[in-house]
């Protein structure tokens, strides 16, 4: 039996269109089925009604990069799950492996307006695992997912160098040496899986050895899963780009505290730039730039920019305080909603089915009535596929 939500007046922003405008929006079996200045009929009559009229109807937020689910809230070491500190080549580790629905920052997601996150590995490893792509309601992560495997995480700089001085990796050359060694490796064995007749007619005497760490390198090296590149300073940003270029890798860049100050050339390269997380103290040197200048200033370059938490760096649910903090310095509305909406949704992927409100994508809303950039917003509803999962 089908379920109908009706959402009624809203004033629309649907992340595609910069000016809003006045329409109903109906909702069958969690996709948007149809958005119109006035729905009549016997669907409209079995729905669920919200009276939206005077409130601001947004898509749900889209948080493109953050630990949601494997760093818990209040629990310490034992809510622990971003980091795998016995190796700094980890490739076969998967976030959805460690995500912890239980965990209460979930909740706090959707009280702030997020309906769907990219979460995974952390960055002290040179290459961490993949991120997954996740709603965030639900007690099953299996039930949650949006993609599985949306990423491989790569990291460059402090992080990498501080963790595994121990295991080889001591200084920036040694972090891009690492890597290119594994991308390397992934390639040989990926051609010798391929002359052993893998996988319709297999010469199993010729096939390698099994290796848990390539198999999860191939879809990389093969340009059908992007790298997801935790960079902070200018240098990194450049290597990242170049070892993507060398390997013919899907890059994304994530963090760019630097980017403010190579906006230009990061506009020429044309990749996907994650702008995050600008609040608090500059904990570590290639922190210093950073700041809420920096998605204007890349967005005026002519970069696509989202904004995102890093959570727990920053909470979750003050991803949209993040986006406002932005508009206050430069970034229009407009171009602020993006970059925790459609923007967000295209840095990982998914943007066939969250990130603007389109008939045909899953029906993830925020209600307001007001901006919801300011430090007083008031969200009234937050809703996931259909489902109202909060309301103020």
């Amino acid at each position: 039996m089908s379920r109908y939500l009706l959402i009624k007046q809203g004033n629309i922003h649907n992340a595609v269109q910069e000016e809003a405008f006045a329409a109903d929006i109906l909702v069958e079996n969690g996709k948007i089925k149809k958005i119109a200045p006035v729905l009549e009929g016997k669907i409209v009559n079995e729905a669920e009604v919200i009276d939206a009229t005077g409130m601001n109807v947004y898509p749900g937020f889209v948080d493109a990069h953050c630990h949601l689910g494997l760093d818990g809230y209040a629990t310490g070491t034992v809510g622990q799950d971003v980091n795998e500190l016995s190796d700094p080549v980890t490739p076969q580790l998967s976030a959805v492996d460690a995500v912890n629905p239980q965990d209460e920052t979930f909740r706090m997601a959707r009280e702030g307006g997020v309906t769907c996150v990219c979460t995974g590995p952390g960055s002290s490893n040179v290459i961490g695992g993949t991120f997954c792509v996740l709603k965030t309601r639900g007690t099953r992560v299996d039930d949650m997912i949006v993609k599985e495997k949306a990423a491989m995480k790569i990291a460059f700089g402090e992080n990498p160098k501080a963790c595994y001085k121990d295991k080889g990796v001591y200084s920036r050359m040694s972090v891009a040496a690492k890597l290119r060694e594994t991308l390397e490796q992934a390639i040989l064995y990926g051609k010798q899986k391929q002359a052993a007749g893998w996988p319709d007619d297999t010469d199993y005497l010729k096939l390698p050895a099994y290796d848990a760490k390539l198999e999860a390198m191939l879809p990389v090296v093969r340009g059908e899963l992007p790298v997801k590149a935790h960079v902070h300073r200018a240098d990194d940003i450049f290597t990242a780009i170049r070892i993507a270029k060398e390997y013919h890798l899907d890059l994304r860049i994530d963090h760019a505290t630097d980017g403010a100050l190579i906006a230009e050339e990061l506009a020429k390269e044309g990749v996907p730039v994650a702008v995050g997380p600008s609040f608090g103290h500059a904990t570590k040197a290639e922190l210093k730039n950073k700041g809420f200048q920096t998605p204007a200033i890349l967005a005026a370059a002519g970069c696509r920019i989202s904004i995102i938490t890093d959570s727990p760096v920053i909470e979750e649910r003050y991803l949209a305080l993040c986006a406002g903090r932005a508009v206050y310095c430069g970034l229009s509305e407009f171009q602020a909603l993006q970059a925790i909406t459609i923007h967000a949704a295209k840095h990982i992927g998914a943007e066939d089915r969250v990130g603007s409100i389109e008939e045909g994508k899953d029906a993830d809303f925020v209600l307001t009535r007001d901006t919801p950039f300011a430090i007083d917003t008031h969200i009234l509803y937050t809703i996931i596929d259909g489902e109202i999962v909060y309301r103020g």
